[in-house]
């Protein structure tokens, strides 16, 4: 059995370890291996890892696998990991790039063995959700007790485990940062063991589980931000790579990268982004934090090009900074706010960082100017702002010898008497200030006294150290009420906290994962949600709610959580934004049978600007199915009122009829008339279950607007509902 866990490889790979160091050429370094292996392979009795328990589950599989039966004749990484870590995230290119050159053909399997750190990360679905975020495609096995982690006596994340084909341990690497090591031990033990012919080339039963979700609009999406006219959010696509600007009413006016993962600057259509986090905006331009990249990007939306301003492209180690942007590497960069110096005399001209892979929060310079403690800096200059570079929950009046812990998410609330930062400090589970007059790092809410605990997490509600947040990754601040809202992202919550009081509080969320959307903050529920922003005036606020998919829409006067945003393709949308209605555009919408009711409905009052959600609900006769290669749609006219269709979407498909259909309209901010009426149409093609006929029907529903002068910029839901009778 594995006596002492790993402590038995210790003495002998120390050896190895040192004499790697003293090797001068890729040779010597395979020869000291190989004869580690000898060694190592000559042992009385193997350092035998314990079997996994049979009632574990496990992902990207066919079913549980055996280490000592499955994997008999194989060289075997295991990876011990937990998906908030970002040390964690860092190694997953590693493993990667190994993938890439061995298969299981070859005799190498990966194993990842999810040992949580918090107790959200022990649950099934949230793990499926990071396999797919992080596109693990190998096994992942959710060790929810850490049984093997104990038995090991492994002691931090990450921690890699090298075993071989009898399931003997034969090495293992702490942290990150060990990709030549990881290679070379890997490939010398394949070929080690291949020439005493104990390697089998048989496949295991891999079964991505990517491979069985439908399609999405969005897909883990990390962050979203309102401009300032809070006509247009910007989207942090994550799990696309790229960028998103729409309408408020989702409506997409640029695609910036994506599908597919790359690093590229130049036109829209051939910019690449990994993974993006963090978004600013001002005017037409966004700053992006491209995080597994170690970029921060520049988007200009006149010139519709991307550039990179800052880092390299390859991970940084430097925790210290000071050199032009585009030649500073950075590390894992995860949002980004615009700011201002102490000493520059424009506005917005720095952009603060969440360093996360470093544990730090930098700036960039966009004009010269000076930070608080700091000296004078020149335009393009990327550094160091606050944060040792130490993983702790430290503060201190002195910025850089604070600690913080993986920071995810910023905000900045420049008035009297706060001018500070607000920062998500995700792996203290705490809420700190940065003040920006003297760099002095605080505690808000969260976490716990001693700097080097950090794992004082939970959900309770209350002031200062009393409450406690999980795995917090963003906050906005709200200028109207004076108010900071927090993604408490493990606990499923967005919560609000009043920063003279330090009272921290729910506003959002019932704590389960899940997507429900309630007629009340209280009963509306939310999965891992990343980032937040309130839009100027205080009315609405957007949500990125990462493992569902979806922006969702909270209304902060009503207390409703309206809607999730459709995302709408400018494609399917007949009439593109902000060009005048074509006549040739509305002729070519469909006709609808004579025979097709038309329901009149109530009388709304609206506003110029106003978002109105119809929600379609249609309703076939028994026996009857949709028949999905017809074009089945939805359209909008407007008779003698055409300038209300201006920048619309007046067109799309409906593919299923189990589940209402979301029609978004935005009235136009200028109004010709006080009066007007919309029609909202649909046209579906149906069959009877018992028979080859197919019936086309169609229903119109008719909304009288009243539109008044004052511009409330609310969101208000129709229902359009009607069942199809049989003939």
């Amino acid at each position: 059995m594995a006596a002492g866990g790993l402590a038995g490889l210790l003495p002998a790979q120390t050896q190895l370890e040192y004499a790697l160091l003293d090797a001068d050429t890729p040779q010597e370094k395979e020869n000291l291996v190989y004869q580690y292996l000898k060694k190592m392979d000559s042992r009385e009795r193997d350092l035998t890892v314990p079997e996994l328990g049979r009632d574990l589950q496990w992902l990207n599989t066919e079913g549980p696998i055996s280490l000592h039966k499955d994997l008999c004749g194989k060289v075997v990484v295991l990876d011990f990991f937990t998906y908030c870590c970002i040390n964690c995230l860092h190694l997953l290119p590693d493993l990667h790039a190994l993938e890439h050159q061995y298969s299981d053909k070859d005799g190498l399997i990966i194993v990842g063995v999810h040992s949580a750190k918090f107790p959200n990360e022990k649950v099934l679905d949230n793990i499926k959700s990071a396999v797919l975020r992080y596109n693990i495609v190998h096994p992942v096995v959710n060790d929810a007790d850490a049984t093997l982690w104990h038995e090991l006596e492994v002691s931090c994340w990450p921690t890699l485990v090298i075993l071989g084909p009898r399931g003997n341990m034969l090495f293992s690497l702490i942290g990150e940062g060990h990709r030549e090591k990881l290679v070379l031990f890997t490939s010398i033990t394949l070929k080690f063991y291949k020439e005493r012919g104990q390697i089998k080339d048989n496949n295991v039963g891999i079964k991505l589980y990517r491979d069985s979700l439908p399609p999405s609009p969005l897909l883990f999406p990390g962050k979203v931000t309102v401009d300032n006219s809070g006509e247009r959010l910007v989207i942090a696509d994550t799990g696309h790579h790229r960028i998103l600007v729409t309408q408020k009413n989702g409506q997409i006016l640029h695609t910036i990268g994506g599908p597919n993962s790359g690093r590229r600057d130049g036109r829209f259509s051939e910019a690449a982004f990994n993974s993006p986090q963090g978004i600013a905006v001002k005017n037409n331009v966004i700053y992006v934090a491209d995080t597994e990249n170690h970029l921060i990007r520049k988007i200009d939306l006149e010139l519709e090009m991307v550039t990179t301003v800052a880092g390299i492209g390859i991970q940084g180690v430097d925790k210290e900074g000071g050199a032009k942007g585009e030649e500073q590497p950075i590390s894992s960069p995860w949002d980004v706010v615009f700011g201002n110096s102490i000493s520059g005399t424009q506005e917005d001209d720095v952009l603060w960082i969440a360093m996360a892979g470093t544990h730090q929060v930098w700036a960039l310079m966009l004009e010269g100017g000076k930070l608080p403690k700091g000296s004078d800096l020149k335009k393009g200059v990327c550094l160091r702002f606050a944060g040792s570079g130490n993983e702790e929950n430290r503060n201190n009046a002195y910025p850089h010898k604070a600690g913080f812990a993986q920071p995810s998410g910023l905000s900045l609330a420049s008035e009297e008497p706060w001018n500070c930062l607000f920062v998500a400090d995700s792996e203290s589970s705490t809420v700190r200030t940065i003040s920006l007059k003297d760099g002095a790092v605080k505690h808000l809410v969260g976490g716990e006294r001693d700097p080097l605990n950090l794992f004082a997490f939970g959900d309770v509600d209350g002031a200062g150290i009393n409450a406690k947040l999980q795995h917090p990754l963003g906050v906005t601040w709200d200028k109207k009420r004076k108010l900071l809202y927090v993604a408490d992202s493990y606990n499923h919550k967005v919560k609000v906290v009043d920063p003279k009081m330090k009272n921290c509080a729910t506003l959002a969320g019932t704590g389960e994962a899940s997507n429900i959307i309630g007629s009340s903050f209280s009963q509306s529920t939310f999965n891992e949600p990343g980032g937040l922003c309130v839009e100027e005036n205080g009315r609405l606020m957007y949500v990125a709610d990462t493992n569902n998919h979806q922006i969702k829409v909270l209304d902060l006067d009503t207390k409703i959580l309206s809607m999730a945003l459709p995302i709408l393709n400018p494609e399917a949308c007949d009439v593109p934004d902000n060009l005048p209605v074509q006549k040739d555009k509305i002729t070519n919408l469909p006709k609808l049978p004579k025979s097709a009711p038309n329901v009149q409905l109530p009388s709304l009052t609206v506003a110029p600007g106003q978002t109105i959600q119809f929600l379609l609900k249609l309703t076939l006769p028994p026996d009857s199915k949709l028949n999905e290669e017809a074009p089945n749609s939805w359209f909008i006219t407007a008779e003698d009122n055409t300038w209300l269709l201006q920048g619309q979407c007046l067109s799309g498909e409906i593919k299923d009829v189990s589940c209402q259909t979301i029609i978004p309209f935005q009235l136009p901010r200028s109004h010709l008339s006080a009066e007007a009426i919309l029609a909202v149409k649909a046209c579906l093609y149906y069959c009877s279950k018992g028979s080859s006929a197919c019936m086309m029907k169609g229903i119109s529903f008719s909304q009288p607007l009243q539109i008044a002068s004052t511009n409330q910029g609310s969101l208000t839901q129709v229902e359009l509902i009607h069942t199809f009778l049989t003939n």
